[in-house]
């Protein structure tokens, strides 16, 4: 895309805040955590929540969903789910005399993959081809995913037994790692006092349309990135990679969630060109489960690789205004 050939994303700013008002009716005093999973959606990214348990992880992928008026499914994973339960099976018809393919809990619009780490890898590998490509194969016959697609994985940081940790591979198809965090004390009286009532999520209504979210992202890739940041989100990533404190640096694939990132909050932020800060706004979000320190493990992982990518942002140079021009 050319400099002069910007998109109009004022649509996309307002399906954005729609968006989170509606959800913040539900989830109260998450409005950065809110903001981010709604840029998930227009980047068309997907998004891993690790919090521990009853922190607000499954209201907010419900509310999302019922925010955007999308089908919305849910998974629990254990370990004795199989593959075909996500992705489909083919079976024989007999009154019909032939195979038809009985869809699995991937085709839908918003899927809520609950504790993803206590699947087997094998069960977690089901999700690799829809995550990235959107489709489904099974005995050799691709289905594809109605677009949006999202999903929202959920995992327990502190509790390991009985798990399987997520590899690299499929760390990276997820576009930002999340965590609800505990809410502050007059949040959490607030959630109290509209709970007593009933559930707000039993009255959340659709203030937006599946076609809309499409019609968000298609405008999200459009938004203009010119050399000087592209050039910014690389000498980001080749940081990654030759510093001391990581054992793997960030990927070319990487590299393009960042940017995509960036399109979407500078989208979010009313503009149709990307400025060195939406950079810097989604770095550590998108980059902090792409590389892998060499002494922190586990729950310590993602506070150093954070610490250290922070470290990264300070130091490389960030595009002069003359250079955006």
């Amino acid at each position: 895309m050319q400099q002069g050939d910007r998109p109009d994303v004022a649509p996309v700013r307002a399906l954005g805040e729609k968006l989170m008002q509606n959800i913040e009716t539900v989830i109260m005093g998450k409005s950065d955590v809110i903001r981010k999973a709604v840029l998930c959606l227009l980047a068309n990214g997907h998004i891993l929540l690790e919090d521990i348990p009853g922190t607000g992880k499954t209201t907010l992928a419900k509310a999302l969903a019922r925010s955007v008026g999308c089908s919305f499914g849910r998974v629990q994973f254990t370990p004795d789910l199989l593959p075909s339960d996500l992705t489909g099976v083919s079976f024989y018809n007999q009154k019909e005399q032939r195979f038809e393919f009985k869809p699995g809990a991937v085709f839908t619009n918003i899927l809520l993959a609950d504790e993803i780490n206590r699947a087997t890898p094998r069960t977690q590998a089901s999700l690799l081809e829809c995550m990235e490509e959107r489709q489904v194969s099974v005995d050799g016959v691709t289905h594809r995913l109605e677009a949006p697609f999202l999903v929202m994985a959920t995992q327990n940081p502190i509790e390991i037994q009985g798990t399987f940790p997520l590899p690299e591979a499929q760390l990276d198809r997820f576009l930002m790692r999340l965590s609800m965090g505990y809410p502050a004390e007059r949040d959490e009286k607030r959630m109290l006092l509209g709970l007593s009532a009933g559930n707000p999520l039993d009255s959340l209504t659709a203030v937006a349309q599946a076609d809309e979210v499409v019609q968000a992202q298609a405008l999200c890739r459009q938004v203009y990135a010119g050399d000087a940041v592209c050039g910014y989100i690389v000498s980001i990533a080749d940081a990654t990679r030759s510093d001391s404190g990581l054992r793997y640096g960030a990927s070319p694939r990487a590299s393009l969630a960042l940017l995509h990132a960036a399109q979407a909050n500078a989208a979010l932020e009313g503009r149709a060109y990307v400025l060195p800060d939406d950079v810097k706004a989604v770095c550590v979000d998108v980059l902090c489960h792409r590389v892998l320190c060499r002494s922190a493990r586990g729950a310590q992982a993602k506070a150093a690789a954070a610490e250290i990518l922070g470290q990264i942002l300070a130091r490389v140079p960030a595009p002069t205004e003359d250079a955006l021009r």
